[in-house]
């Protein structure tokens, strides 16, 4: 059934503030949040069933344990501001609040939008501020939260900027509103709002009058499905990648810039092969030169460590590239090795020197696809997007709405089995996803 917006129902929004005043008065935005500011909200979300309660009630308990989640993460009930003087841009934690809207799609079965290998369009329609640039959040809510109850079920959609948060923000601040909602009188991950840090910078990000503009069209024909890789799957890939044929026999161990011994991931191996597969399916020429681009959480490759909660982007983009013909004429050890050596190398210093070449030329993510041979890989099997219960079990599925996507947009979402099992949201032009679904050295992997 061709699901749309018309679908869903609005039947009420609001604004909800948080429980207590905010005591924190600003928070700068730094290298790493500033070059969000031309990229869409995050949307994300889980699929629920429906609790044994009256849907006054449900909706009651929510926006209590919003307000009280507010109160930890004041920050998201604030609003972007320009300083006149110094051009430099701030979040007010101004009290103003998110938005809370309660939709109803009565004629949608989880089981009949879980099924389809498409990702059906309704999706779009559970969270709020599509196609809403994080520049706007001059004036927006940084946040909204939509609950949509669908016949057997429940979807719960967060909508956030992405200039305040990356998505290791995104899911504490997502998990500490569901851990709230089951009754927790003491959150057990407090953010960390601290700004003196690497990313603290005086360097100023200039816009045109009325802010930027999207770095991608958003107008393209698209597909997207969502692929599934078990863990076994996952660990023959991995065992694929880490081999390589030498006269001693086979290998499967590589070595880094200080001589230590390791392994190509599992999470590196998936990319390679999606790289590959993609590229074939994209029918590019030898000679073409192709980017596989991932986002990497920078938190831990500081020394000193920044807080693991730290509130906020602390992410770089590590672009891999390879011509097209040397991509696909080796084998899989070759373009994860590539991968894999990138990561490797993305140290303390890699890090900074990131941060003194964007604060020499301040400029935005280049979020797209434009040259038509690029893969951007974002979000992560690690996020913790499954530990959540808001008191009646955990997600179904986690699914996320129409923001930031693009030919060659690819999501990273754990499996629900657990266990390395891995979900990739992957959105390709048609022509390519049909390419992609008949290339064995791909499928073959999937479940």
């Amino acid at each position: 059934m061709p699901w749309s917006s018309s679908s869903v129902s609005t039947l009420s929004k609001c604004t909800i503030y948080a429980e207590q005043k905010s005591t924190i008065k600003s928070l700068k935005l730094s290298v790493s949040d500033l070059p969000m500011l031309s990229c869409q909200y995050i949307q994300k979300g889980v699929l629920l069933s429906l609790p044994h309660i009256p849907s006054d009630s449900l909706i009651s308990l929510l926006k209590l344990s919003l307000s009280k989640t507010l109160t930890h993460f004041p920050a998201l009930a604030g609003r972007l501001s320009t300083d006149t003087a110094t051009a430099q841009i701030h979040i007010l934690c101004n009290d103003s609040g998110v938005q809370f809207i309660h939709g109803r799609a009565k004629n949608i079965f989880s089981h009949d939008i879980l099924t389809p290998l498409d990702v059906p369009n309704c999706f779009k329609s559970f969270f709020a501020f599509d196609d809403t640039l994080s520049y706007a959040g001059h004036y927006k809510p940084l946040a909204a939260v939509k609950v949509t109850e669908l016949a057997d079920g429940l979807f719960v959609g967060i909508t956030v900027n992405h200039a305040v948060t990356d998505g290791t923000s995104f899911w504490n601040f997502f998990n500490t509103f569901a851990e709230i909602t089951k009754g927790a009188q003491k959150v057990s991950n407090s953010p960390d709002f601290r700004r003196n840090t690497v990313f603290d910078s005086p360097a100023v990000l200039r816009f045109p009058d009325g802010g930027p503009s999207a770095t991608f069209s958003g107008n393209e024909q698209l597909r997207e499905r969502i692929f599934h890789f078990s863990r076994e799957s996952i660990l023959k890939l991995k065992l694929k990648a880490n081999h390589r044929t030498k006269l001693d026999g086979w290998r499967a161990v590589n070595g880094n810039s200080n001589g230590k011994i390791t392994q190509i991931s599992s999470f590196q191996s998936l990319c390679a092969q999606l790289w590959r597969s993609v590229s074939r399916a994209r029918k590019l020429e030898g000679c073409k030169k192709t980017t596989f681009r991932m986002a990497v959480n920078c938190r831990h490759r500081l020394e000193p460590k920044l807080e693991p909660l730290y509130f906020g982007n602390a992410i770089q983009s590590i672009p891999t590239i390879a011509l097209a013909g040397e991509l696909l004429s080796r084998d899989l050890h070759w373009s994860a090795d590539l991968l894999h050596r990138n990561v490797v190398a993305h140290d303390d210093a890699t890090v900074r020197r990131g941060v003194k070449d964007w604060e020499s030329n301040p400029r935005l993510f280049p979020l797209g696809n434009s040259d038509g041979a690029s893969i951007t890989m974002g979000s992560s099997p690690r996020f913790p997007m499954y530990d959540n219960d808001f008191g009646w079990g955990r997600p179904w599925a986690v699914r996320s709405g129409k923001a930031n996507k693009f030919d060659g947009k690819i999501s990273a979402f754990p499996g629900r089995d657990g266990g390395g099992s891995v979900d990739l949201e992957v959105v390709l032009a048609p022509e390519t996803m049909a390419g992609l679904e008949v290339d064995l050295e791909f499928m073959q992997y999937v479940s």
